[in-house]
């Protein structure tokens, strides 16, 4: 059976059309975690009217978005990287730290992995327990961090959605310190959880030197074809890591949209209400009507184990021919060919989703 992960992420609508056959048909796309709100209407509006601005060169030095980013965080300019989404900015830290080793827990972004290796480090693996919601062992996360030159945390982690306690945190970036490892947070999906529960260490990066923070625009405004993310870290970290980045990587229209949207306040409490409400709804019906796993974890995703005998490729194709999209999570190391992810949509668009699962799951095993 063919994924429809071919190119190792959700999201490819391309793929799909072609393999369920749905050139004209509308696909409801839960394989790829992007805000359904959709961009902020005021964005749309500003790029139409600034259009004509594609005759001219994106600022190189990204300075008007980038001192928005420090007023919203508190930090200077000087500690901040532009990037040409979040997996540039990865890219970007492999690049500018040249480490030996990497350091990975299982599972994970597989991209951390996949650029390691392209860059030429050697990965040094680590595996979560499923009894720790997909954490690792204190002991082992330590001895991992002290092993390798960097290691990445995803927090909340993709696809489990799993976040650390700002004591783990603390002790993560001490164990970095003290073994001279950079350590690379993930922060892609942090935006979604309520402020109150945004546990970070962007206070405190003055006093860790080796940390650095990666964060994405694209998934909660949901401009993901126009690529944006950026990097929070020491200054000289970042003069590092800005001399391997390509001149003009983040085009004009994305710099455009990154300054537009930090204005939306109500559209982010907006966003992040209804997150709150149909990730709730969406595990719920899925426990009691299907009777399945639905792991714990915040953000906008949900990672989900078939307990019948259907398995997430089967589950996968069968929900495409319906023209719903779901990830298979079975090439995830530390995952079981049982394991799938949807992305939480608006409440119409879960309920067709739940209906499709329930008529499948009523379907039986293929023959």
């Amino acid at each position: 059976m063919v994924f429809l992960e071919k190119f190792g992420h959700g999201g490819d609508l391309l793929t799909a059309r072609h393999l369920f056959q749905k050139d004209s048909s509308p696909l409801l796309d839960f394989s790829a975690n992007i805000n359904p709100l959709g961009p902020p209407p005021s964005v749309i509006e500003l790029i139409k009217q600034q259009l004509e601005s594609i005759v001219h060169y994106p600022d190189p030095a990204q300075r008007i978005l980038k001192q928005k980013l420090a007023e919203k965080h508190f930090v200077s300019p000087e500690q901040i990287l532009i990037g040409n989404g979040a997996a540039e900015c990865i890219a970007l830290a492999i690049l500018g730290l040249q480490p030996e080793t990497v350091g990975v827990i299982h599972p994970c972004f597989s991209e951390y992995e996949q650029l390691a290796r392209a860059f030429g480090a050697k990965i040094k693996p680590c595996y979560g327990r499923e009894e720790n919601d997909f954490k690792p062992d204190r002991l082992g996360l330590l001895q991992l961090i002290a092993k390798t030159d960097l290691v990445f945390i995803g927090h909340p982690n993709n696809p489990s959605g799993v976040t650390y306690s700002k004591t783990e945190l603390m002790e993560m970036a001490e164990q970095a310190e003290k073994t001279n490892t950079y350590l690379v947070i993930d922060e892609a999906f942090i935006d979604f959880l309520p402020p109150e529960t945004q546990i970070t260490l962007l206070e405190d990066l003055k006093r860790w030197k080796q940390v650095i923070l990666v964060r994405s625009m694209t998934k909660f405004y949901a401009i993901p074809g126009l690529r944006l993310g950026y990097m929070v870290a020491d200054p000289t970290l970042i003069v590092k890591l800005k001399a391997k980045q390509v001149t003009w990587s983040v085009n004009q229209m994305a710099l455009m949209a990154g300054e537009a949207v930090l204005n939306e306040k109500e559209y982010e409490e907006a966003t992040i209400a209804l997150i709150q409400e149909q990730r709730s709804d969406v595990k719920r019906a899925i426990e009691q009507n299907l009777g399945w796993q639905v792991f714990p974890g915040q953000a906008n995703f949900l990672l989900v184990r078939i307990t019948t005998d259907i398995t997430a490729a089967d589950l996968q194709w069968r929900m495409g021919h319906k023209g719903i999209l779901i990830r298979s999570c079975a090439m995830y190391p530390g995952l079981t060919d049982q394991d799938f992810r949807i992305a939480i949509r608006i409440g119409k668009e879960n309920q067709c989703l739940i209906q499709a699962l329930i008529e499948v799951s009523k379907e039986g095993n293929p023959s």
